[in-house]
């Protein structure tokens, strides 16, 4: 506008020049408003009504149980976005299977839900909630991590600090209530959410001073999300305490617990402590979380990939014992140790299929109910080292991986409220097989990486290596 005024004659130039000063005082007006708010911080992107219901919500059952299944866990990259032919691809697959999935508030995708208090940014959380409704499961909200003006950061639309350490950093204790608001705010705008999981593996919540977890802080921050969600929706199932369960090498004595250990380990008595206190003191729970690892904070698989998955039994067992029954998540779980660069692209994929399975059979044997998967998903490529699907930023893409396979039938033939079943497995197989089985299938894992020749419940079969079977009963 000022270029034409300049090139025009004196009226018309002088006309412009109100109108640019009238755009200007707008400009400022608007400036001015939206940084107001946080201390001069930026809205710019932001809604003061985060507790609108988004879309089009699906009808969740009448009566939400506590207990979802096996699923997967969306990650930095998903198939919300990229090609629409190959996002569709995904979203066909997964509605032909209906697992359940996991998606954190804020990170692993979603952006920062809160930059300045009481304004919004829901943008891309609503996309992957729109990914889960078109894809069919049971959604769940792990309700990490916090935006940076409860935890000392700048508020802001501008000022989100993504590095790993601010992110991981949990709420001060001056604003748990902060916290708690924003989870209701999320159960608001999502009521067909009704499965939600406080924080993510006590990020933030270690105590230097006395080297172990800060487990009364995180029960606090706990006690107020439980209860804020409870008065969205008494029907909503919240669960936690999502500790890490750490385990240590067996003939360690510092820290390592003298009760809850095996060949695969001991477990790390802080992470116990931990999880006694807020088991003692938490408000109430539908659900109880954990993650972890089969093998040691050291890395070690022990005695071998396969037998260290025991671990998830003996832990699975002993959690089930703690809470009198509580029904069991592990949020993840791991079987192959990760590089320098967290990728854990060193085993083929077919041991990783097969040591996968033999860690969801060992979750399912302690008493485990629901498991999420870790999806390792790449932006773009045509590889993608145990992920469900290949990258969906290319038409081809988007196409089913044998760990999508895993996952569903797995999902499909041992649902909650399955009766596990003994089936008859030839001596010298014993040590050479694990099986799972209930009165219609049957999962069986070859745990070494040559052909065999195994008979298992009554039907003998050969078995190329690291192979995954299913059998019908």
């Amino acid at each position: 506008m000022g270029r034409h005024g300049w090139n025009s004659g004196a009226r018309r130039w002088r006309l412009t020049a109100l109108l640019g000063v009238g755009v200007a005082a707008l400009a400022l007006v608007v400036t001015l408003l939206n940084t107001l708010p946080g201390g001069g911080a930026s809205t710019a992107g932001t809604t003061r009504d985060g507790d609108k219901v988004h879309g089009t919500p699906v009808t969740p059952p009448e009566t939400p149980q506590p207990e979802v299944g096996w699923g997967f866990t969306h990650t930095q990259y998903s198939a919300d976005q990229g090609s629409d032919t190959a996002t569709r691809r995904v979203e066909g697959l997964l509605q032909k299977q209906s697992l359940p999935q996991i998606q954190h508030i804020m990170g692993w995708g979603a952006g920062n839900p809160e930059p300045s208090k009481g304004r919004y940014d829901f943008s891309e959380m609503d996309r992957r909630i729109d990914f889960m409704r078109k894809s069919g499961g049971t959604p769940v909200v792990t309700l990490c991590c916090s935006p940076d003006w409860m935890k000392g950061g700048k508020a802001g639309a501008d000022n989100t600090n993504w590095s790993q350490a601010a992110l991981e950093t949990a709420p001060d204790r001056a604003h748990y209530a902060d916290f708690a608001a924003l989870a209701a705010t999320v159960a608001k705008r999502y009521p067909d959410v009704r499965h939600f999981i406080v924080w993510n593996e006590f990020k933030g919540f270690w105590n230097d001073g006395k080297a172990r977890w800060d487990y009364e802080g995180y029960t606090e921050l706990y006690n107020l999300v439980y209860k804020a969600l409870k008065k969205v929706n008494k029907d909503i199932q919240v669960g936690g305490p999502y500790l890490v369960m750490d385990s240590v090498d067996p003939r360690q004595t510092e820290n390592a617990s003298t009760t809850l250990k095996g060949t695969w380990g001991a477990m790390d008595q802080r992470v116990l402590d931990a999880f006694d206190y807020w088991n003692k003191n938490k408000v109430g729970a539908d659900f109880v979380v954990v993650d972890g690892s089969s093998y040691t904070k050291d890395d070690d698989l022990l005695p071998n990939e396969f037998a260290a998955t025991d671990k998830f039994t003996a832990v699975s067992r002993w959690v089930r014992e703690q809470t009198h029954g509580l029904p069991l998540w592990w949020a993840e779980y791991y079987v192959e140790p990760a590089d320098g660069n967290d990728e854990r692209t060193g085993w083929s994929e077919a041991r990783r299929v097969a040591v996968q399975a033999a860690g969801l059979i060992a979750m399912a044997r302690g008493g485990a109910t629901s498991g999420f998967y870790w999806n390792p998903e790449k932006e773009k490529g045509t590889d993608c080292a145990g992920c469900l699907w290949t990258p969906t930023d290319r038409a081809g893409g988007g196409a089913a991986l044998p760990m999508l396979d895993l996952v569903s039938r797995f999902s499909r033939a041992f649902a909650p409220g399955s009766t596990y079943a003994t089936v008859s497995v030839a001596p010298d197989d014993v040590s050479n097989v694990r099986v799972l089985a209930t009165d219609k299938a049957v999962l069986v894992v070859n745990t070494l990486n040559r052909s065999i020749n195994a008979q298992v419940d009554g039907k003998r079969f050969d078995m190329l290596a690291y192979e995954v079977k299913w059998l019908t009963r």
